[in-house]
């Protein structure tokens, strides 16, 4: 059984978009985010599957009604911080107060504590582990911001162990998935690379991570199966980073939920003992 988890931001909130669109713009751009959250709980549906929710806090307060059909529909919610700032551009106070107030939108809209956190562009790195006490100071049983791979930019902790576990303050971290092979640790935990990989490619890796004893990560963004987003004037690596076969990710996520077992993390955790609410 694997976790399939949706990062819930709009296509303006992407982090590759940053530089051509403010958060102070956000509020005059098109909003996407219901109607291709509602697809993506179509999709689930009807493969019988259940999924982790990270929404941020700024979706939630400006689409309330669509958190709510979330958690009707059986998922669990859990939150992405407030304003998609990353975490290694953070203090300590001003990334409690962003969660801070993340958390006061999103349990206002649920039934029960939020208790699983995922830092913008997964930002838990090495010089920010000071997140993790807040974390749990706040309540929170887990986190799954880590991603233990060293060729991204922008994040990554090659050292990290690659399975779930608990953290020396009782917080467990859920990493996003790799799979070793021939010494090397290759991402397959989803977004950039489930577009860039071919399917059958992909689909080898997460057997293979299966097949290594863990459970794969997945995670998806609501804008990746939207090719009719408004296109933004970007570099040509960022543009490709960005928008490379977004007319695919559907049709792809089809494939993989017929071919592998998912749920949410939560229930993952409470089977492995390792959290239990």
């Amino acid at each position: 059984m694997n976790a399939f988890t949706v990062d819930v931001e709009d296509w303006f909130c992407a982090y590759t978009l940053r530089r051509v669109i403010r958060e102070d713009q956000w509020d005059s751009c098109e909003l996407r985010v219901v109607g291709n959250v509602r697809r993506i709980l179509a999709l689930l549906e009807r493969f019988d599957a259940k999924a982790t929710f990270f929404v941020l806090g700024w979706i939630a307060a400006k689409v309330p009604f669509l958190v709510r059909e979330i958690a009707d529909s059986g998922h669990e919610i859990a939150t992405h911080g407030y304003s998609h700032v990353p975490v290694t551009e953070m203090t300590p106070p001003s990334f409690e107060r962003d969660l801070e107030r993340a958390l006061e939108v999103t349990e206002s809209l649920i039934e029960g504590p939020v208790v699983g956190f995922r830092a913008p562009v997964f930002t838990v790195t090495p010089s920010t582990l000071w997140a993790l006490d807040i974390l749990r100071h706040h309540g929170m049983k887990y986190d799954s911001s880590v991603f233990p791979f060293s060729l991204h930019p922008d994040y990554g902790m090659p050292a990290a162990p690659l399975s779930p576990h608990k953290l020396s303050n009782s917080l467990v971290e859920v990493p996003l998935s790799c799979v070793e092979l021939a010494g090397c640790r290759i991402p397959v935990g989803g977004g950039g690379y489930f577009r860039l990989f071919p399917y059958c490619v992909f689909k080898k890796l997460m057997k293979l991570c299966n097949r290594q004893g863990r459970p794969v990560i997945f995670y998806i963004h609501p804008w990746e199966i939207d090719p009719y987003q408004q296109k933004m004037r970007l570099s040509p690596f960022m543009r490709f980073r960005h928008y490379n076969n977004l007319h695919k990710t559907f049709g792809r996520l089809e494939r993989l939920l017929g071919d592998f077992r998912f749920t949410s993390i939560g229930r993952i955790l409470r089977e492995e003992n390792l959290i239990t609410c």
